[in-house]
């Protein structure tokens, strides 16, 4: 016996038709005879006597009704307690950390989704390098992170992002290499370049420079893109990075040139193994892994 067959049956009692109880319930009549017919056979008694314009509960009918009231009454406090524990079970506050990429744009609609239905979470960011974000998991100040590739698999679980992070330097508009529409190995070489203080950032480049990182020109290194914008407008030197970490920060006097062959990498949605997060992180963990784990 089903709980949508009782209420097909509790809505024909109170309309009195299966014309109209099919109106309400937006299903067609032969489905609703059909499911009373079966619900008859199953009870082994008789539950309407069908009148001309009428259908009138049998005596069988009307010990249903009472029966079927409280089974679905029962139901429907069951259901709202779960609602109600669950809205109390998901109230409470997320730490993110967060590289400059143009997944950030991935993560904000994912949190939009996730604080419509749990108005009651918070959330903080914390923006940084991939080496500032993970010290932070690791002496647990955060949760989760959005971490650039490569990461050890040993100390987390991740999810990787769909879309592609596209390397490339940004130039001073009057440089030579403002005039081309990318750039290849050749072209950087000698270049004084500002590059991303991670070490496996830098080796990525050179494998791709097909030299040492120590025969590299780099004249510096940074954590956040922001505060290189002067130097590279002073020509100090150029700066490696990926195109959507300054994506809408460009001045009229910088320009982004892409890596050619191309140089890509990806953004994961990563967190600590072995760790007992809160109701609340496990929800928005398991969100990431519904929508990206492949």
């Amino acid at each position: 016996m089903e709980l949508r067959v009782l209420r097909y049956f509790l809505v024909i009692a109170e309309e009195g038709s299966i014309s109209r109880a099919s109106e309400v319930l937006h299903t067609t009549q032969p489905t609703l005879s059909r499911q009373i017919k079966e619900l008859e056979e199953e009870l082994g008694a008789g539950l309407f006597i069908r009148e001309k314009r009428k259908m009138v509960l049998t005596k069988a009918g009307m010990y249903l009704k009472d029966r079927a009231q409280e089974i679905l009454s029962l139901s429907d406090k069951t259901t709202q307690e779960f609602i109600n524990q669950r809205k109390q079970l998901f109230s409470g506050h997320i730490s993110i950390g967060c590289v400059e990429a143009d997944n950030s744009d991935t993560l904000s609609m994912i949190l939009e989704e996730f604080i419509a239905d749990y108005p009651e979470v918070t959330f903080s960011i914390f923006s940084g390098t991939g080496e500032d974000i993970i010290d932070k998991l690791d002496g647990g100040l955060l949760d989760v992170g959005v971490l650039l590739k490569p990461i050890s698999t040993e100390k987390y679980e991740y999810v990787s992002f769909p879309m592609h992070e596209k390397w490339g330097v940004l130039v001073e508009t009057s440089s030579f290499l403002a005039q081309k529409n990318d750039l290849e190995p050749k072209d950087l070489k000698g270049v004084p370049l500002l590059a991303p203080v991670r070490k496996d950032v830098q080796k990525k480049f050179a494998n791709w420079m097909e030299q040492e990182v120590d025969d590299l020109t780099i004249t510096g290194d940074y954590n956040l893109i922001f505060n290189v914008f002067s130097l590279v407008e002073n020509k100090v030197a150029s700066a490696l990075t990926i195109e959507g970490a300054i994506a809408h920060r460009q001045t009229e006097n910088l320009r982004f040139i892409p890596l050619h062959p191309p140089l890509e990498t990806q953004c994961v949605f990563a967190w600590r193994k072995n760790i007992m997060f809160s109701p609340v992180v496990q929800e928005l963990i398991k969100r990431m892994n519904d929508a990206f784990r492949a």
